[in-house]
């Protein structure tokens, strides 16, 4: 009986590790190096809404996002994976990625941020996308830069729209729902950052 007992609490505890899909870099010290010239190291952090804040917590996130957390990458026990940089004891910003669910599969959606929550580069780790160039491609990317949370509250993620200047930022793949993913997936990169370097 007792070795049944064990296999089951074995069984649940790998559906439940399984259930966590965390969002890291692939390979930190080239990526910070990259992202972040001139910088001298970088310190992992990992966060857990769970532990964070639980429901009360999500709530918040969730009326940041305009939209419900849900399915695989977006359930209360994902561990989330935050660097911060620093340039000698200074710090000088965060890398942070999430998963996000597209039309044809995941996407890894990282953003480098300055201090004060600012975007200096987004950029796909993972993305399963038959426009996934158009969608890499600097012409889109660099569209980001500067942005932050404050230009993000004009996105609508339920009509995939926005105002202000995320307006000007147009699907370069026409009519690919793929480009709301991204769009809500930077969003809630942002909703995450306002939360854990509390701006």
């Amino acid at each position: 009986m007792k070795r049944y007992t064990i296999l089951a609490l074995l069984l649940l505890m790998s559906i439940s590790i399984w259930a966590a899909v965390g969002c890291d870099l692939n390979d930190p010290d080239k990526d910070v190096a990259r992202l972040f010239p001139g910088s001298t190291g970088y310190k992992t952090s990992y966060r857990n809404l769970s532990r964070e804040g639980g429901k009360e917590l999500l709530a918040r996130l969730e009326a940041r996002l305009g939209d419900k957390f849900s399915g695989l990458y977006e359930t209360l026990d994902v561990p989330y994976t935050l660097y911060s940089i620093y340039k000698g004891k200074a710090l000088i910003g965060y890398i942070h990625g999430v998963n996000q669910k597209g039309r044809y599969g995941g996407l890894q959606i990282f953003l480098s941020l300055n201090t004060e929550g600012k975007i200096l580069n987004m950029y796909f780790q993972k993305i399963s996308s038959k426009n996934a160039k158009a969608y890499k491609a600097t012409s889109f990317t660099d569209q980001f830069r500067g942005l932050s949370m404050k230009d993000f509250t004009a996105w609508d993620v339920a009509k995939a729209k926005g105002a202000g200047k995320l307006a000007s930022i147009s699907n370069p793949a026409k009519d690919d729902p793929d480009f709301a993913a991204i769009m809500r997936g930077v969003k809630k990169n942002l909703v995450l950052m306002q939360h854990f370097a509390g701006w």
